[in-house]
Order: structure tokens, then sequence, then C-alpha cells
């Protein structure tokens, strides 16, 4: 069973063959948001014209403006998210590097370096 299990989890997903959605980050949940993007623009076009031909037209359109705009915004915000991670990282180094030095931001006690003993 244990060779059954590793074959299941070392396959994927890939849609229209180059896009493996379990590894592409914000690849699952922007088709999501597409599907339910495009179900609801071609059903309120439907119920407001009853032509079905151009409610599909409009369901595709959906979906693939809902899905860009999930992906494009899914991925600016792990940007921003990695670059405050980054810039935290950097500041706990430094906080690290320079605690109870005379360059010590957070000691507002010393303006300048130690002279001798208090």
């Amino acid at each position: 069973m244990a060779a059954g299990e590793e074959e299941n989890k070392t396959k994927s997903f890939k849609l229209l063959g180059i896009l493996d959605v379990q590894k592409v980050p914000c690849a699952r949940e922007a088709i999501l948001h597409g599907a339910g993007g495009s179900v609801a623009a071609g059903l309120l076009h439907f119920l407001a014209t009853s032509r079905v031909k151009r409610s599909v037209d409009v369901g595709f359109a959906g979906f693939i403006l809902t899905t860009l705009g999930s992906w494009f915004y899914c991925r600016f915000t792990n940007a921003y998210t990695r670059v405050q991670q980054r810039m935290i990282q950097e500041g706990l180094r430094n906080k690290v590097v320079y605690e109870g030095t005379a360059l010590d931001p957070t000691d507002k006690a010393r303006t300048g370096p130690r002279t001798g003993p208090a």
C-alpha cells in the first residue's frame, strides 16, 4: 500500500498540460475563483437577456478576467509578504549583531561610545 500512496502523492493535476496546479503558488485559488466568476457572470447575463450563446461568451470572459485578477492579486500579495519577511529577518539579524554596542539603535540612554565604567 505504501507504493500506491507514494504514486498518488507524486501525481499532480496539470491544466492544459503546462500549468501544474499543485506546485504553482496561487494557481488553485485562481482557477476556483475563475470558475465561480464564470458561473456568476454567465448566469446573470442569461437571466437578464435570455441569450444562451452570448451568456456562454460572457461566462468565458468572466472566467478569464476573474482568474487573471485573482492570480495577479495573490502573486502581488505573496511578493509583498516575502519582502516584509525579508525586512524583518534583516532587522532581527541587525539587532543581534548590534545588541549591547554603542551602535544599538534601541538603546536610548547611550548617546555615544562607552568611555569607561558608569
